[in-house]
């Protein structure tokens, strides 16, 4: 055994020994089927693995090799090619299983428990002070506590009659919610313990009973608060651990940006003679065809990370040695679906995945009807149907990154599945949501056209083949069967062989920027298949077109008919 390999490099980990992550707490067959790849730094069988795992003590080869077989060992971040299985050392689930299995150290020190000094507790026969409050509602005002006793202890800590915008205002500062309002007066009862008096401000009954009670409520508060807080790292280690994380994440987010990525669509995916390349940061599409096709090999040399449908087989038949390149594999993350409990399974295959994630109804061509093209030598149209498909791989590929997953849609089926080509450091729409909310960055994802009349046509993606720019407002709209790339439409359409408008022959895509102005070219766009409902939309764009564009009010009423039929 080697002192490191490119698997374990790929980690910063020194090679493992399967004898010691077999005595882990975590181990399984899968897991120990991913230390014996990165033990060997090469994809290996099963039946080799099998054969190691007898030699480490784990099991009988025949025992093991059953097992392995049972475990599902296909699956991210191990993936099969033909009857090898490789290791993705990228896929950040490699690195966790390290982590479990104890091949690394953790990335932090174990926090350590601060012990606080701490004061007597409140007495019952004094009234409560401010201090007390604070320490009893450091983590929030208990959801269990009503408005009464909420506005007993805010009154009894202050010793006088408070306004109620004053006492709101108090326990406002201290909690993000609680029970208490000012509208909670109107339901406290003659002879309560708090009063509204005639100048409108609270006023607490200190020879209450019930004010002893909600003294004795602070008090078992704070011993509870005081409790917890000897079993809890010091927050503000928390704190500047959590920023360091987040930190490095948006570093290697970063990096993963900057990385140059290609799709690459083959026909025959054996033996190609036809291959299709798609830049996906620079929206460009070239088709090799005949003797061109060894000039693939030259472009995929200047990428970092190359995407396709069964990608390791398709570089070996291109005679393309990735090196340290990533891989991103398209294919179904999920082979199968159990449908039921009698056994009834679905095969997931990736023009079910484009079809249930993009909208697009005819994702990929016949391949007999291609065959027929390259035999007869109609090259114009093998080439635009082969640009179709990588443009419908490029759609799931997109999808992909924007959500985190991809959609499975069969029948009653309609949840989501983890796309292995995403890494858990990259942004997703939650991310970019949550970033176009900050309001000093100026990015509106939603505006009326009035707010952006020039549509920043700057920021259009490059033509790709001489396909139409991405544009925020555009009336014209392409006839029969355009290849116009993603874009927003006056109806958000785009045709039959990419995706989606609500025309014969073609797909719906969702509404949901009909009228922003882009804030960035279409490298996460969705595509549901839904419609934006329109009716009451306030925004005053969507009534602009509507007054200019008759034909768009006649789409939008015919599709609100059609669905209400």
């Amino acid at each position: 055994m080697t002192e490191t390999n490119p698997y374990c490099e790929a980690l910063g980990i020194p090679v493992p020994r399967l004898e010691v992550a077999a005595k882990s707490k975590e181990a399984n067959y899968y897991s120990l089927l991913i230390v014996a790849l990165l033990e060997r730094g090469e994809p290996i069988t099963l039946a080799e693995a099998a054969k190691r795992f007898e030699e480490a003590g784990v099991a009988a080869a025949d025992r093991a090799l059953a097992s392995l077989k049972r475990c599902r060992p296909a699956r991210p971040p191990i993936y099969r090619d033909g009857d090898l299985y490789a290791l993705d050392p990228h896929d950040h689930e490699v690195d966790l299983w390290a982590f479990q299995l104890g091949l690394r150290p953790p990335k932090a020190e174990p926090l350590e428990l601060v012990p606080r000094e701490t004061g007597p507790l409140p007495p019952l026969d004094e009234p409560l002070t401010v201090a007390a409050l604070d320490e009893a509602w450091r983590h929030g005002i208990p959801g269990s506590w009503s408005a009464q006793r909420i506005a007993i202890c805010v009154l009894d800590a202050h010793g006088k009659a408070m306004r109620p915008d004053d006492a709101l205002a108090f326990v406002q500062e201290r909690s993000e919610w609680s029970m208490l309002s000012a509208e909670s007066a109107t339901y406290w009862h003659r002879g309560a313990p708090v009063r509204v008096r005639e100048d409108g401000l609270w006023e607490v009954d200190r020879e209450h009973d019930l004010v002893r009670s909600a003294r004795r409520a602070v008090r078992e508060r704070v011993e509870m608060v005081r409790s917890w807080a000897g079993m809890r790292p010091d927050p503000a280690v928390v704190a500047e651990r959590q920023e360091r994380f987040k930190k490095e994440r948006a570093a290697n987010a970063d990096r993963l940006e900057r990385m140059r990525r290609v799709l690459v669509h083959a026909f025959p995916a054996k033996d190609p003679a036809a291959v299709v390349l798609l830049d996906v940061g620079r929206r460009e599409i070239e088709t090799f065809l005949g003797t061109e096709v060894i000039k693939a090999n030259e472009k995929l040399a200047d990428y970092d990370i190359i995407g396709a449908l069964d990608v390791r087989a398709l570089l070996r038949a291109l005679r393309f040695a990735p090196g340290e390149r990533r891989l991103a594999e398209l294919g179904p993350p999920q082979k199968t679906r159990r449908l039921n409990k009698r056994g009834r399974t679905l095969k997931i295959t990736t023009k079910l995945l484009v079809q249930g994630s993009c909208g697009i109804s005819r994702p990929f061509g016949d391949k007999k009807v291609m065959r027929g093209y390259l035999r007869e030598g109609r090259h114009t149209r093998l080439r635009r149907r082969l640009e179709a498909d990588a443009k419908s791989l490029h759609a799931l590929y997109e999808y992909g990154r924007l959500h985190g997953g991809v959609r499975l849609r069969w029948g009653f089926l309609d949840e989501m599945i983890p796309a292995p080509w995403v890494h858990r450091d990259e942004e997703w729409l939650y991310g970019l949501m949550k970033r176009a909310l900050v309001a000093f960055q100026g990015e509106n994802i939603v505006a009326a056209t009035v707010n952006n009349l020039g549509c920043d046509l700057a920021l259009a993606a490059s033509r790709i083949d001489g396909d139409d720019r991405l544009v925020d407002i555009d009336l014209v709209q392409k006839v029969r069967d355009c290849r116009d790339f993603i874009g927003f439409f006056s109806g958000c359409q785009l045709p039959q062989t990419d995706a989606a408008t609500s025309r014969p022959g073609t797909h719906e895509e969702e509404w949901s920027k009909l009228m922003s102005p882009i804030m960035r070219t279409t490298q996460r766009l969705t595509i549901d298949g839904d419609d934006l409902p329109i009716g009451p939309f306030l925004f005053l764009g969507c009534s602009v077109l509507e007054t200019f564009n008759p034909p768009l009010k006649a789409t939008l009423k015919s599709s609100w008919l059609q669905r209400r039929k």
